[in-house]
């Protein structure tokens, strides 16, 4: 037992000392470079935060929006997860009243079900054809996308949407998480029947800009020859689009042919349940690769949706 205390205390005296040279030592460290880890401390603590860092359960950046929006976006995804994908989601979404699908849409539950779309797949563009100017406005609010809008003329004069009224002019609209940099909206040259059809381009911060149109339907020889001349107009549009910058369409174009441009690709709705093959999506290859569709059921339309998936590459690679 003497031993075994002469042993504890000749420990003790061993471990006074040690520490009284640590603190000497410390103290040195301390003077010299103003930060001195305490003896026994693993690598994990030793550091606090950077001023920089976000304090843990921190709200993250809020996701640009229109001013006004009343209903905050979902949290913005990962930047690199939006570095290397890119998401389109195409809907005729059937608003202008007059159409024989407007009583299907039960509105406004076809507005909702594109609002619940939206924010489900967090796509980073929306298209959308035979829309109304408010509805879209409410749509961009509630979901947190930047929108650009372009009204269409409908017998010689500009359509307010009806049943009900309110909601502003009948067109077609681009939606947009990213910033909206300029935007473009011209009537093609042919036209024939008693809508007219526009082409809409908005270009964006992320170097990629997004098109929307609806053809022509192709109920006559008449019409048929109208499609197929707007097609033409669309694919240069889009030729020149791709030669600057990196483009996606998304549209009712009312044909199974392709308008896409040489060296773009091409996906449709072919295996969706309503008017299966006439909404197509483009995109330039060499900006957006691999890209994937599906088509997803719309309860309040005559149309589903069309979702394509593709993988952004980044300018520099292009």
């Amino acid at each position: 037992m003497n031993l075994v205390a002469r042993g504890t205390r000749a420990g003790r005296r061993r471990g006074l000392a040690a520490l009284l040279v640590a603190a000497v030592g410390c103290a040195l460290l301390l003077t010299l470079t103003g930060w001195c880890r305490p003896p026994g401390t693993t690598g994990a603590q030793e550091q606090e935060p950077s001023r920089s860092v976000e304090p843990q359960g921190a709200d993250p950046p809020a996701v640009a929006r229109p001013s006004g929006a009343d209903t905050p976006p979902p949290a913005a995804a990962p930047q690199r997860a939006a570095a290397s994908s890119y998401t389109l989601l195409q809907m005729n979404v059937c608003l202008s009243g007059l159409a024989g699908c407007w009583e299907d849409a039960a509105y406004p539950a076809v507005v909702r079900e594109a609002v619940a779309r939206i924010r489900g797949a967090r796509p980073d563009a929306v298209t959308l054809n035979e829309a109304c100017r408010r509805d879209v406005e409410r749509i961009a609010r509630q979901s947190g996308y930047h929108l650009r809008f372009s009204r269409v003329i409908y017998r010689g004069s500009r359509l307010p949407c009806i049943d009900p009224g309110g909601r502003g002019l009948f067109g077609d609209a681009v939606l947009t998480r990213a910033p909206i940099v300029e935007s473009e909206h011209r009537a093609f040259r042919a036209q024939s029947g008693i809508e007219q059809r526009r082409w809409l381009c908005a270009t964006t911060r992320v170097d990629v800009d997004v098109c929307t149109t609806h053809l022509n339907t192709r109920t006559t020889a008449t019409s048929s020859a109208t499609n197929d001349a707007q097609c033409d107009e669309l694919g240069a549009l889009l030729a020149r689009r791709a030669s600057a910058r990196g483009f996606v369409f998304g549209g009712d174009v009312n044909r199974l042919g392709s308008c896409a441009p040489e060296g773009a690709w091409t996906r449709s709705d072919i295996t969706a349940g309503q008017s299966p093959g006439i909404q197509h999506a483009y995109g330039s290859r060499a900006a957006l690769r691999a890209p994937a569709a599906r088509a997803l059921p719309a309860r309040y339309s005559n149309h589903d949706v069309l979702l394509v998936r593709a993988r952004l590459t980044p300018r520099g690679r292009r």
